[in-house]
């Protein structure tokens, strides 16, 4: 650890799915092998233990706030901000992981990896983005930025769908693939962890649903991205090497 080092605090949503804290352990362990001198710390929104408040009053010292969450809604934009500038004003909060080429790369290679038959599309595959979901426009604007992201990545046109509030909904998009003629429809889903959401996406008729990115590497990098960002924005903060 290097004297005047900011913890980065990391925030989830929270889920009440016990896999979901396993996921988030597992990528800030990795992000801690990438980073040993960096101080780096858990905590979540809702739903799951230790709450931001908990975790952000133990921290001595700098702090900057990463929230692990895929774009912009509410969480992002009002909820974490408030929540932690109530307890911690002198803390520095990063904008979300999402949209990001890094994190449409996990994207995709989760989808690859998982294919029955082996990692590779065939040229009759329909490929849609799967979302949670926002009712917030600047949030349905990062994921179809995100489906832009992928579509690249995948060399093929990737519609996006929403398993909950607002923008299309992620059965109709699927839907839509088949009566086009799609030989499969696969889902790249994008969530970060396993619950609620991705076991809905399980129930729109794609013939094969990712899992989520979990503790990918490019997301573990991803999630350093957004804290040197937010750090070196912020001229109260120590800069490091």
């Amino acid at each position: 650890m290097r004297e005047g080092v900011p913890t980065l605090l990391a925030v989830a949503h929270g889920t009440r799915d016990e896999r979901g804290p396993g996921v988030v352990r597992a990528l800030l362990a990795r992000v801690r092998e990438l980073r040993p001198w960096l101080p780096v710390a858990g905590s979540y929104a809702e739903l799951a233990e230790p709450s931001l408040e908990e975790a952000v009053s133990g921290v001595g010292g700098p702090v900057v706030v990463v929230p692990l969450l895929l774009g912009r809604g509410y969480h992002a934009l009002v909820d974490i901000p408030g929540r932690v500038e109530r307890l911690r004003p002198d803390a520095v909060v990063s904008g979300p992981l999402g949209p990001s080429a890094m994190l449409a790369g996990a994207v995709a290679d989760r989808l690859l990896a998982g294919l029955p038959g082996g990692p590779r599309l065939l040229r009759s595959d329909a490929v849609v983005l799967g979302a949670a979901g926002s009712s917030d426009p600047a949030g349905v604007a990062d994921v179809r930025a995100a489906a832009r992201l992928v579509s690249r990545r995948l060399r093929r046109p990737v519609p996006f769908g929403f398993v909950a509030a607002g923008g299309p909904p992620l059965a109709g998009v699927v839907a839509e693939q088949r009566a086009s003629g799609a030989g499969r429809v696969l889902v790249a889903s994008y969530l970060l962890a396993p619950g609620f959401f991705h076991g809905r996406m399980g129930g729109a008729g794609a013939d094969h649903v990712s899992g989520p990115v979990g503790a990918h590497d490019a997301l573990a990098r991803l999630v350093l991205r957004r804290f040197d960002e937010a750090r070196l924005a912020c001229a109260d903060v120590v800069p490091v090497a």
